[in-house]
């Protein structure tokens, strides 16, 4: 079993895993945001990719989502936690929430290359339940194990940046079920299922969204709430790549299954 994290930096020193060796790709897609860094933890392989790559370089509509997720594919992933920050839009969930994601809204489309299948095939794949039903269970049963607060469920509504929003955009993504907000999670997840990997997504929200306090946005409050839940979300990492089933028995592994016109 091999377990992909993608995140930003400073999450993949996780207590007890050390790395051995990094390795560059090339891909069909172009150059992925790093090198992916491998190692181990509990005798479970660990790849790690920084999304924003070193020193946290790129923005989010400028990250091939297409490269590194082919690069995860290409070194035997088949399941990929992917962590990120959020704005909370739903006020039950203020900075400091971890939250579990289940749902996703799209605002990117037509803005980011978004398939693997734009040339020879067509693909659709289901796309129902965007985050691997698994994975989200044993994210959840390590928070129990570890006596973690967060809440279970959750919609990411990703915008493609990379400004932060204004009121009137963060009242009208409340009125569509969106709990938190983010730069990131699109068209990640949707490639890892056109490859049938397993993906889960673990949201730290770092502020409220705007216009809901009236004070302003900034990348320092981000950067500061982030490093706070940093001790809360290595110690999870740990706990479920400790307990992760050895194999799938989830709809992710089968997506192109009944999908390919």
């Amino acid at each position: 079993m091999t377990i992909g994290l993608i995140s930003g930096s400073g999450l993949y020193d996780i207590d007890g895993m050390e790395m051995t060796k990094e390795i560059s790709i090339s891909t069909p897609y172009g150059e992925p945001s790093s090198t992916y860094k491998i190692g181990k933890l509990n005798n479970t392989e660990i790849v790690f990719l920084p999304r924003h790559g070193v020193h946290h370089r790129m923005p989010p509509h400028k990250i091939n989502y297409r490269a590194n997720i082919w690069g995860f594919k290409s070194l035997g992933v088949e399941r990929i936690i992917s962590i990120g920050a959020s704005g909370g839009i739903n006020r039950e969930m203020p900075p400091g929430t971890v939250v579990i994601l289940d749902q996703i809204i799209d605002m990117t489309l037509g803005v980011r290359e978004s398939t693997f299948y734009d040339k020879d095939k067509v693909v659709h794949i289901d796309f129902t339940n965007p985050y691997c039903p698994e994975m989200r269970n044993s994210i959840i049963k390590a928070s129990e194990n570890i006596g973690l607060s967060l809440k279970k469920t959750g919609t990411y509504i990703c915008i493609n940046g990379p400004r932060f929003e204004t009121a009137k955009e963060i009242q009208l993504f409340s009125m569509m079920g969106a709990d938190v907000i983010g730069m990131t999670a699109m068209p990640e997840v949707s490639l890892a299922r056109e490859l049938e990997i397993c993906i889960s997504g673990i949201s730290v929200v770092t502020n409220y969204a705007a216009g809901i306090t009236g004070n302003k946005l900034t990348v320092t409050e981000v950067i500061k709430t982030m490093g706070n839940a940093r001790e809360n979300i290595k110690k999870l990492l740990k706990e479920v790549i400790a307990q992760m089933p050895a194999n799938r028995a989830c709809p992710c592994k089968d997506a192109l299954k009944d999908a390919v016109v």
